[in-house]
């Protein structure tokens, strides 16, 4: 661990409704991700969050070339999209979850802010295509020209979920998995936690949702709204495995405390119907946990069910001052990924 870390020198990373510089993208194009039946549409789901985002915030977009520049700026130019606010950036990347390979932005009071690079291994190995996309993170950490913290362990910002006064959510299934950082203790991953994002409130969940294979990422069913509330999701299905996991996760929020010790509110979300691939005999982590909260909207994830009333509902009175902006996001599961996943906060 470096001698000086963010929390030594007074940095802490703030939550995600804390005012945005930007938000950062990357344009979909993987194949093996996004099959060709798929990927127009997740273009469009890309055209809809940057429209949203983009009235109130910068929108930094990764394309591959000046060729793909063209095309994306051709696609964004039939939409209602600020132009202005919007960037593309020539940074070569293999696939879309920059949530996941981007840095963790941390701020100081003084000094502006900086990025937490860690390191990135395709969720423990799994896909070694992606691998790649590790030196993605550095070249997204040389375009925002800040000061990096390099830890040297992995970790995915999936994986974590901040409320900005020093508590964090996430999973033992993710974090003390061996194909992550096999030397590390519980103990040690919250050194790291609390010396490089400012959280020594740790809250441990057990594991994530069925069809996530990122090994329990917890921003698919548990967040912080507030500094005290966490929504997090339930299932009334007892066919899956959801319905045992989302309970236990609920036990454990019901025990845990915040930063100040107290009891944490807690706000319940249902899941969507299960989505399945019966052709590829899998099931997609469809979830509205997923939701990604920007300057002036929340990107909510949809799936034409008959819960996502309720999810507009719940996400609207639990962010009264910002529009709920849902959007059709099966075919972006497609990909075992949502809009939360696909995005990555720049702080002011």
């Amino acid at each position: 661990m470096e001698a000086e870390t963010p929390r030594s020198l007074g940095y802490r990373m703030p939550a995600e409704w804390e005012r945005h510089e930007a938000t950062w993208l990357s344009w979909p194009k993987n194949r093996l991700t996004f099959p060709d039946d798929v990927i127009a549409n997740v273009e469009r789901i890309y055209c809809q969050m940057i429209e949203a985002l983009s009235w109130d915030e910068r929108v930094k977009v990764l394309v591959d070339d000046a060729a793909t520049k063209d095309r994306v700026e051709a696609l964004l130019g039939s939409t209602r999209v600020l132009m202005q606010n919007v960037r593309l950036i020539e940074i070569r990347s293999v696939d879309v979850w920059i949530r996941d390979y981007g840095p963790s932005f941390v701020v100081h009071p003084t000094q502006g802010k900086a990025a937490v690079r860690w390191r990135f291994n395709a969720w423990g190995g799994k896909y070694e295509d992606l691998l790649a996309d590790d030196a993605t993170g550095d070249d997204v950490v040389s375009a925002s020209d800040v000061r990096a913290f390099r830890p040297g362990i992995v970790l995915e910002g999936g994986s974590i979920d901040v409320n900005g006064e020093g508590s964090v959510l996430t999973t033992e299934q993710c974090l003390l998995n061996p194909n992550r950082n096999p030397q590390l203790s519980r103990e040690d991953i919250e050194r790291y936690l609390k010396e490089y994002i400012g959280t020594p409130n740790v809250i441990w969940l057990k594991s994530g949702i069925e069809g996530d294979d990122t090994d329990g990422h917890v921003d698919d069913f548990a967040r912080f709204v507030s500094s005290d509330t966490v929504l997090c999701s339930y299932s009334e299905v007892r066919e899956t495995t959801n319905h045992e996991v989302l309970r236990r996760n609920l036990e454990l929020l019901g025990r845990a405390k915040d930063q100040a010790g107290q009891p944490l509110n807690i706000v319940k979300l249902p899941m969507p119907s299960p989505l399945r691939l019966e052709e590829e005999d899998r099931r997609l982590p469809a979830s509205y946990a997923n939701f990604y909260v920007g300057n002036s909207v929340v990107l909510l994830p949809v799936f034409k069910d008959r819960n996502d009333k309720e999810a507009i509902s719940t996400l609207g009175r639990l962010f009264p001052g910002r529009e709920i902006v849902p959007i059709y996001a099966a075919d972006l599961v497609y990909g075992y990924g949502g809009i939360h996943c696909i995005t990555q906060q720049e702080p002011v």
